[in-house]
């Protein structure tokens, strides 16, 4: 039964566990650039393209439950933290997904080959990065039992300390971030140019997993503070 009483509809539906529904599925879809890359090392383009499709329809499903968050977030005085707030933890987590459809969009595309001297730091930096977005996924999952605790106590204190170790791995990310341009840059003189530039546009856009990522726990740790 459809009700418009503020108070019933209070307790109808929670936006929470869409909430971590949608980050869950954003990690699926960025997990699965592991694959793709050790496709691409292989430079088995079949099954890269293969992964592609899976991440390609994983981001789908990830906007879809992003616009039924949107619609379905409550607008009245009940929601016990503020509803920009959530939307904006929504649009951080969205990108993570955006961002791994993009990178293997972009490789698939042309095909892009990754020169074997830099490929083990590939790999160290991809699962760096999406160990961070994984991180956020841990944390938000604490989200409805902050809640439920009224966002004090020995639930709050685990939530700093898995947004401490977000920064941690964001901070790793970064430092292979800068460790991989510098081995590139080594190189890039016996590469294609336009071969390097969408290169450094790779990493750049692997990168931003972990930014969006660390961006999902700064915003959850502004709701801890209020």
């Amino acid at each position: 039964m459809v009700t418009n009483n503020p108070i019933m509809q209070m307790f109808t539906r929670s936006p929470f566990k869409p909430m971590q529904e949608h980050i869950a599925k954003a990690q699926a879809c960025a997990v699965e650039l592991i694959p793709f890359f050790e496709a691409v090392f292989a430079d088995d383009w079949g099954q890269a393209e293969q992964i592609q499709k899976r991440i390609a329809k994983l981001e789908g499903e990830a906007d879809a439950m992003k616009k039924d968050v949107r619609q379905h977030l409550p607008k009245g005085l009940f929601l016990p933290v503020a509803r920009t707030d959530l939307l904006e933890l929504l649009r951080m987590q969205d990108k993570i997904a955006n961002r791994a459809k993009d990178v293997a969009g972009l490789m698939l595309g042309r095909q892009m080959a990754v020169p074997e001297a830099i490929q083990p730091l590939m790999k160290d930096y991809v699962r760096m990065a999406l160990s961070t977005s994984e991180q956020a996924l841990t944390a938000m999952n604490e989200l409805d039992e902050l809640v439920t605790s009224g966002f004090g106590g020995h639930e709050i204190d685990a939530v700093e300390k898995m947004i401490h170790q977000l920064d941690d791995l964001e901070h790793q990310t970064d430092e292979l971030e800068r460790e991989i341009r510098s081995a590139l840059f080594q190189i890039e003189k016996d590469l294609y140019p336009i071969d390097v530039m969408f290169l450094y546009n790779i990493i750049n856009w692997i990168g931003d997993i972990a930014d969006r990522a660390q961006q999902v726990g700064s915003r959850l740790h502004l709701l801890l503070a209020r």
